[in-house]
């Protein structure tokens, strides 16, 4: 029998009583300290708005190519719209899907940090104008869940409720995907190539019955979806806050069989561009297991969210910062 076992945290302990909102934030603590991730259950998100959203994915893909050319990253500066197969990196090689990318939008902030052009507009398909009405509506829902767990992390790692808050008080650099993995013969199977994610929590909600994310631990581990379930990671600035006593934990995609695809959404809940992450000062006990953050010459994690995320982008992306920001390839 395949590894296939992650930790499950309920949300709904939340509503409960003292015993219950303990049990919560040791699980909680428990899925991340260990393993990095888990699958979250509880979150008040319906089966109604879950099946939306998939419907709405599967609107969006169907579109013909004009259509969704017209939204194309490449004509994006900040890094939104429509990314065709293949045209996604992760460690240099090819990512096989397609998708569009949705961020928070903000009018520009002026200042000389590179990663301010990241703020700005989507693109928006004409095509398709219940596309926005949904993904706005599942942001705020997200945005909510991963407040609360920001808030329940504060509490269970011995800080004040709110040490997190200010990152997220205004412009909170969300980013929603929708996502399309095709069936592939080819003997390279690279959906999404092996990475961390580089800010501080991710809600993942997979197609159901659709196999494909991995998860690294002592070796690689099957997630498959769990019905109405987000499978939640957290990023690299977690494991900077806490000195790794949180972790980070390396991840990855396989396309499904040919003749199959695969749709995911995933919703990457981050501070403002422009936020230092708390360095939190952990009582005794977490601070003995603190595992120290991954040293990577290649991969330095900074405090400061933008700095990460826009390492990310030119990476993951090299044809929009080639045609937009020369400068910075």
């Amino acid at each position: 029998m395949r590894n296939t076992a992650l930790p499950v945290v309920d949300m709904s302990l939340l509503d409960g009583d003292a015993d219950d909102l303990a049990e919560f934030r040791t699980r909680l603590l428990d899925a991340t300290h260990r393993v990095g991730f888990f699958y979250l259950v509880g979150h008040g998100v319906s089966d109604d708005e879950i099946d939306r959203m998939f419907a709405v994915s599967r609107d969006f893909f169907a579109l013909d190519d004009a259509a969704k050319r017209d939204v194309e990253m490449t004509k994006s500066p900040h890094f939104r719209g429509y990314t065709r197969f293949g045209g996604e990196y992760t460690q240099g090689q090819i990512d096989w899907r397609e998708q569009i990318d949705v961020a928070a939008e903000y009018p520009p902030l002026d200042g000389d940090d590179d990663f301010l052009l990241l703020d700005g507009p989507n693109l928006w398909p004409a095509a398709l104008p219940e596309l926005k009405t949904a993904v706005v509506d599942w942001q705020e829902r997200c945005r909510a869940i991963g407040l609360r767990l920001m808030r329940e992390w504060a509490c269970a790692l011995g800080a004040p409720r709110d040490v997190f808050d200010s990152g997220f008080a205004q412009r909170p650099s969300t980013l929603l995907k929708l996502v399309k993995y095709p069936g592939r013969d080819s003997a390279d199977k690279q959906g999404v190539g092996a990475h961390k994610d580089p800010g501080v929590l991710t809600l993942l909600m997979i197609e159901p019955g659709k196999e494909g994310l991995q998860v690294l631990r002592e070796t690689w581990i099957d997630v498959p979806p769990m019905p109405q379930a987000f499978v939640v990671n957290i990023g690299e600035l977690m494991e900077w806050a806490t000195d790794g006593y949180l972790t980070a934990t390396m991840h990855r995609v396989v396309s499904p069989p040919a003749g199959q695809t695969r749709l995911s959404i995933p919703f990457f809940f981050n501070p403002a561009l422009t936020s230092s992450m708390a360095h939190l000062d952990l009582p005794d006990d977490l601070r003995s297991a603190a595992r120290g953050v991954t040293d990577d010459p290649d991969n330095p994690i900074s405090a400061t969210f933008g700095e990460n995320m826009l390492k990310a982008r030119l990476r993951a992306h090299p044809d929009v910062a080639r045609i937009h920001h020369p400068h910075l390839v």
